[in-house]
Order: structure tokens, then sequence, then C-alpha cells
């Protein structure tokens, strides 16, 4: 006989509540999280849970290209089409998604120290985590790290920015800011850096060097997560900078 195991049949040691419990929730695979928000499958002799889960995200990626960046800006009507999934399903995940745009978007307020890339990356959230084009931002502080305030150096197109060293130099030194964190996002969720990233980074930490306003990270973020080039790659080595 075959039959749809539902979470609280599988192991303990395999449920995926169990397992944000005892490891955290980033160690759960997104069909994972997804079958949490939706407690039960298709029901018996069909998908579990999880296996809801992971159709769910391939039903999105074959109509949209990334499942996972789909669930951003997907309609529940859409979701309900997806056997299994109802309008308690559906509403249950678009809330739970919504809700963690909102706590990512929360700014910390102006004067804030800014001591770690997640409190910058907070900082930027809004402006830059989930936009469909590349944008380029700079995080001003003070010379104790504390937040001035932010500003949107550029737009570009849905692949690519434009960020000029002189536009970023020259709004950091109009709002009277010490040091500085630039940042832009990458639609595609890819936060692995370009060889363009790491060009204008290194161009960027010459020139922080010659004005004397330390360039403390240049972050990438998007699709709800973000990476610091300072911590992932060897470029502050090449040029140290001020802390």
């Amino acid at each position: 006989m075959t039959y749809s195991l539902r979470i609280a049949d599988l192991p303990q040691s395999e449920r995926p509540r169990e397992r944000l419990l005892a490891y955290g929730a980033k160690q759960l695979s997104a069909p994972e999280l997804l079958a949490i928000l939706l407690g039960t499958g298709q029901g018996p002799g069909k998908l579990s849970a999880v296996g809801l889960g992971n159709l769910i995200l391939k039903t999105l990626e074959e109509s949209h290209g990334n499942g996972l960046a789909a669930l951003q800006h997907v309609a529940p009507q859409e979701l309900m089409q997806i056997n299994g999934v109802g309008e308690a399903k559906a509403t249950t995940i678009l809330a739970a998604i919504e809700l963690g745009k909102r706590v990512f978007q929360s700014r910390p307020g102006d004067r804030t120290i800014v001591d770690d890339p997640a409190v910058a990356a907070a900082v930027l959230s809004q402006d830059l985590m989930w936009q469909p084009q590349e944008r380029f931002a700079v995080v001003l502080l003070d010379i104790k790290h504390r937040l001035l305030g932010t500003q949107l150096i550029s737009i570009g197109t849905a692949t690519e920015t434009l960020a000029h060293p002189r536009e970023i130099f020259r709004e950091v030194i109009r709002r009277g800011a010490t040091r500085a964190i630039i940042a832009h996002n990458h639609p595609s969720g890819n936060l692995e850096p370009s060889p363009e990233d790491i060009a204008l980074t290194r161009q960027l930490l010459q020139g922080a060097q010659v004005l004397g306003i330390p360039l403390l990270d240049h972050l990438i973020l998007g699709n709800g997560d973000f990476i610091s080039l300072r911590q992932t790659t060897q470029l502050w080595s090449e040029t140290p900078q001020e802390v």
C-alpha cells in the first residue's frame, strides 16, 4: 500500500519543524520551509507537504524562470491552480512572504551604529533588495560609524547598473560623511560578484584611500539575502582602509 506522509508522520529527526528548531531556519531547503507553512500535502496517496512545496517551486520555475523569486509577486490565484494548494495554503504562503519583506525592510533609524554588514543590508533593503532593476546606493556614516543617511546613486537596466566613482564620492563629501559603504542589487538573486563588480570595488578603494574617506564594504543584495565583498574577497587587503 502506498500513501502520502504528512509532516507528523515523518520520523521526528526528518520533520522540517524539528529540523528548524534543532539547526535553525537557514539550514532548511525552500521546499522544507514551504512545507512548514503548508502543514499538509495533497492528501492520501499523493505528495507530502515537502513534496508539495517542491511542486510549487517547480511549477513557478516553469512559468517564471525562477520559482523562489516568483514567490515575491505571485498572485494567490496562480498558487491555487496547483493541485493541493487551496485558499488557506495560498494565503498563508503570501502572508509569510509579505511579513518577511516587511521585517527585512524595517530600516534602522538615523544615528544607528552600522558595525555589521547585516545592519547595512537592512538599511538598504527597501531601496535595493527586491527591485527588478539594478540599483547602486551608498550608506553614509560619520567617524563613529553612525548612520547619516543613504543615497541612491544610479538605476540601471534589468542586468546592469552604472556608477562612477566621481558620483559616489561627490555625494559622500556633499553630505559630510567620513565613512561609506557602497551596495548594489542583483535582480537575478545570484549574489556572486561579477568581474565588473570587483573592478569597480578596486577602483573605489583606491579613490577612497586618496581622499581619506574609508570605504568600509561593498554589499550585493538580492532575493532576501546579501554578501559582503569585504568578508568574501581579498580586495581590502590589497588597499587597506581605516576603520
